[in-house]
């Protein structure tokens, strides 16, 4: 039976417990994914001499399970990783963490215990019998495990990680379509683990070519492993500081080294980096990246951002994660931002909520690039231009998130709602609209979107006549009006009016909920809601699943068709539905999904006896019990 998502998640996490005490998270992920890494090749591609990776006699995961209880097993491992490394040349990639290790893993017997549960753990996960690859089920496991790692880490040593929700919004806006082809180029300077080079080229439909940079040895290992995890070997992944020395080159027409351009930019750099000068001369820049003006010597934000603009060609479309600061500091950086602005560089603005990410709890935004129609974008000498490209589009998305332990997190309406506003243009009043140049100028280009946008709530304001007198004033009873529309003889149920400007209840506010849910006109409304859910539901036909299908398919198919059902609803938010759906797809659905696609319905028959390890209790809750064992369904 193929492993189901939510079971390969425990296991990956159990693994980890046998690593806490002896190292922080930022250490033992490198033993856990280098793990992952060998136990998935190995299921993949031993004995395939025409596989992606070549696995060696003496280098596979098997390899690694003959040897719990040798009393040499730290060196051994070091061995068996070490041979796979050679003959794939993935030297520093994936041998970067010291099985030997005896600070981090003990000594003796300690140590030969905790690597065979390690192995162990492992040992029970079967990665080869998952057949739906264009799902990524191995991929999705180390986004999982990146996201607890950077969890764990603490605020110093999460930055290796962007938070997946945020790197679909930036993999969604910059362009990329249906039509896209596969030897379109994607670059990150700053990659980290490679998460947003990847969400990406998932929006091509048959991927992107992948270029990135890392400074970071350990988490530019991270990355190509991250690449081979999802499927992409062929990404290229250098080691290196971007901006001292950047890695991707070539000459130009005029016989010059210049910065290799591509179709697609995306980036997480490091936020306010107080060193980027270091090895470099800004004024003397070979590749002349500060020709609209030089950041300040200790806030190199800008820094990226300007060298992304000369690594993109002149079609090129990019999108930068970047502090609120960008949009409003002075001095140096007022002025690289007036030249941006006034070139027509800057597509769009999205501000996200504070607390996202886990290098930091400041509040960020994503500017949004697009050098093909820049031109368009800037007022002509007699202030006339293309009304649908004209200016600079805004979305202030930071009130909408959840909270997830001590960070925020953005929901799948959240991230629906950014993009749908963003790429169709859409203007929503406290939430998005265009902003014109001219404006922009007038506030001397300062970007900081609350200057043009204004998402705070409003007041409630005190009667001082009706705390005195009583009543109800009128001007809160109309700020219901959307309300009244769809339910107009409601109002007259619960109000009446008394002497000017106010209303008595006629309802005692106990009784409000009752008398609104038994009314006939909500009875109807609730029956009408009900409608297009029924239909949605039929043409859903998830009867209808077949072995073979794709589940990312089958839930995109859904989801999109449920979120139209509801986009003429007046009072229900279909973003709220959408929301709903989505939940349960995460905590029960996609199992029953991953299950059926590749086992078929007969599926379902199946129940699975629970045994716990001697010493321990279940890890799953028992569907069905008989005498004293216990079952699990496999379809929820």
């Amino acid at each position: 039976m193929a492993i189901k998502k939510t079971e390969l998640y425990s296991s990956l996490w159990a693994s980890c417990d046998e690593l806490r005490g002896g190292m922080d998270a930022s250490q033992y992920k490198d033993y856990v994914l280098t793990l992952l890494f060998m136990k998935y090749v190995s299921d993949k591609y031993k004995g395939d001499p025409y596989g992606m990776i070549l696995v060696p006699e003496g280098a596979s995961f098997d390899d690694m399970v003959a040897l719990k209880g040798d009393k040499e097993i730290g060196d051994k491992i070091n061995k068996v990783i070490s041979a796979l490394a050679e003959e794939n040349d993935l030297k520093g990639v994936i041998d970067v963490a010291d099985f030997n290790d005896e600070d981090k893993l003990g000594k003796g017997k300690e140590m030969v215990d905790r690597l065979g549960k390690l192995v162990g753990i492992f040992e029970g996960l079967n990665l080869g019998d998952n057949h739906s690859d264009g799902d990524d089920l191995l991929g999705d496991a180390y986004e999982y495990l990146m996201r607890h790692f950077a969890t764990e880490s603490g605020k110093s040593k999460g930055q290796f990680y962007t938070p997946a929700e945020v790197s679909q919004i930036l993999s969604k806006v910059i362009g990329i379509t249906t039509d896209t082809p596969q030897d379109a180029t994607v670059y990150d300077p700053t990659c980290g683990s490679g998460s947003l080079l990847l969400k990406a080229s998932d929006q091509a439909p048959r991927g992107l070519s992948i270029f990135g940079q890392e400074m970071d040895n350990a988490t530019s290992a991270l990355a190509r492993m991250n690449m081979i995890l999802h499927n992409t070997a062929t990404a290229k992944i250098w080691k290196g500081n971007t901006i001292s020395d950047p890695q991707w080159k070539e000459v130009g027409s005029n016989g010059n080294t210049q910065l290799k351009t591509f179709d697609f930019a995306v980036a997480n750099p490091p936020f306010s980096n107080k060193n980027w000068t270091s090895g470099l001369n800004p004024e003397a820049d070979p590749f002349n990246r500060f020709v609209w003006g030089i950041p300040p010597e200790k806030n190199g934000d800008y820094t990226f951002l300007l060298h992304i603009l000369k690594s993109l060609k002149s079609t090129g479309k990019g999108a930068v994660i970047l502090p609120h600061g960008v949009l409003f500091r002075g001095n140096a950086e007022a002025r690289i931002r007036e030249n941006l602005i006034k070139q027509g560089y800057i597509k769009g603005i999205i501000g996200l909520p504070a607390n996202l990410f886990y290098g930091t709890g400041i509040p960020a935004c994503i500017i949004v690039i697009d050098k093909e129609h820049a031109q368009a974008r800037v007022l002509s000498a007699t202030g006339e231009a293309s009304e649908t490209k004209r200016g600079i589009f805004m979305v202030d998305a930071s009130k909408g998130f959840i909270k997830d332990g001590n960070k925020n997190r953005l929901r799948a309406q959240d991230i629906h709602k950014i993009v749908d506003m963003f790429t169709h243009q859409r203007e929503l009043p406290g939430y998005s609209r265009r902003v014109s140049l001219g404006e922009i100028a007038a506030n001397d280009y300062n970007l900081n979107i609350p200057r043009y946008i204004d998402s705070s709530e409003s007041e409630d304001l005190h009667d001082l006549s009706a705390h005195l007198k009583g009543g109800i004033p009128n001007r809160d009873i109309d700020a219901l009006e959307r309300y009244w529309q769809v339910f107009p003889s409601i109002r007259a149920t619960l109000f009446k009016a008394t002497h000017k400007g106010y209303s008595e209840a006629l309802v005692k506010a106990a009784e409000v909920k009752t008398t609104i849910l038994n009314h006939d006109e909500f009875k109807t409304f609730a029956a009408q809601s009900l409608v297009p859910f029924t239909d949605w539901a039929q043409r859903s036909n998830l009867q209808g699943i077949e072995q073979g299908e794709l589940p990312k398919q089958i839930i995109h198919r859904i989801r999109e068709d449920l979120l139209e059902s509801y986009s003429h609803n007046s009072l229900l938010s279909k973003y709220d539905i959408y929301q709903i759906l989505m939940d349960y797809w995460a905590d029960s659905m996609q199992d029953d999904v991953y299950v059926l696609v590749q086992e078929g319905w007969p599926a379902g028959k199946v129940l699975r006896e629970l045994v716990a390890k001697k010493g321990e209790k279940l890890k799953e809750a028992p569907d069905l019990v008989i005498g004293k064992a216990k079952y699990k369904a496999e379809l929820m």
